[in-house]
């Protein structure tokens, strides 16, 4: 069985307050975009000593196996359904990793969701939910993969209504990688800010200089060169620009699809998307 995992994008992200727990307080809107990795899964015919026999292709995976969510989301399983089978894996990586799009938490999600429907676990959404919670604060959103306001970590969820079908979104993704935990450490609070979904919910060109990332000033001012792509983005023509989660990745809305060949340095991974 083959899935196919997609990215989102944040439209909007504030950061409202610092919790108890240590964790930040957020508003946003998380919103799919078909850009997709590809995740297949066959049983294995002669089962091995490996419960997961796992390769992958495309943009190279870092870090130990073990800790790949699509592995940890069959682990999941297993210990509720330890009738699951052993299992080759294969992920071909084109959602660029560690720039904001949610590609990791999109293939663990996905393997759930395809682990449940292949192997017939009758599991439904919001269990389905709470092992993705399990995995990270924001793999509960690609169960619903729907457009959604999401309070707390990412993890509270009510669905919304968006205005930006139709219209053509580019991507541009530099390559840099952004510390997270630094872009926090920056962060300025909003608490007074107005919610992400109620101005989404509004026309898109009424955006700009309303919906703001928090992110974008810390990130900014630490690499000029992610400023400069949304500045290139409005100069093409977007009614909107924005970076996507804490970066690296920024993202152009168009009423069509823009000129933007030689716009970008040709080791950028650069995706043109109809919404």
């Amino acid at each position: 069985m083959i899935y196919f995992p997609n990215a989102k994008v944040n439209l909007g992200l504030r950061v409202t307050s610092k919790r108890q727990d240590g964790y930040h307080a957020l508003d946003t809107v998380f919103f799919p975009v078909p850009l997709n990795d590809v995740l297949e899964v066959i049983t294995q015919s002669n089962p091995s000593t490996e419960a997961v026999i796992f390769s992958h292709s495309g943009i190279p995976i870092p870090g130990e196996e073990s800790s790949n969510l699509c592995i940890k989301a069959y682990q999941l399983l297993k210990k509720d359904y330890p009738d699951l089978p052993s299992i080759l894996l294969h992920l071909h990586k084109h959602i660029p990793m560690g720039a904001g799009l949610g590609g990791g938490s999109a293939d663990g999600a996905f393997m759930l969701r395809l682990l449940n429907d292949k192997y017939k676990l009758g599991i439904g959404s919001e269990q389905l939910q709470t092992y993705a919670l399990a995995l990270g604060s924001d793999c509960p959103f690609f169960i619903i993969n729907k457009p959604v306001q999401a309070l707390g970590r990412g993890e509270i969820m009510h669905p919304i209504s968006c205005t930006i079908s139709s219209k053509t979104m580019v991507l541009v993704c530099p390559g840099i990688h952004v510390s997270t935990a630094d872009a926090f450490r920056k962060i300025t609070l909003s608490p007074k800010a107005p919610s992400c979904a109620s101005i989404v919910e509004g026309p898109v060109e009424e955006w700009k200089g309303r919906l703001i990332n928090d992110f974008e000033e810390p990130v900014f001012n630490a690499f000029p060169e992610i400023a400069t792509i949304k500045e290139t983005l409005y100069n093409a023509g977007a009614v909107y620009a924005s970076m996507t989660g804490t970066g690296s990745t920024v993202y152009g809305i168009f009423e069509k699809s823009p000129a933007i060949k030689d716009l970008f340095p040709s080791h950028y991974q650069v995706e043109t998307i109809l919404l």
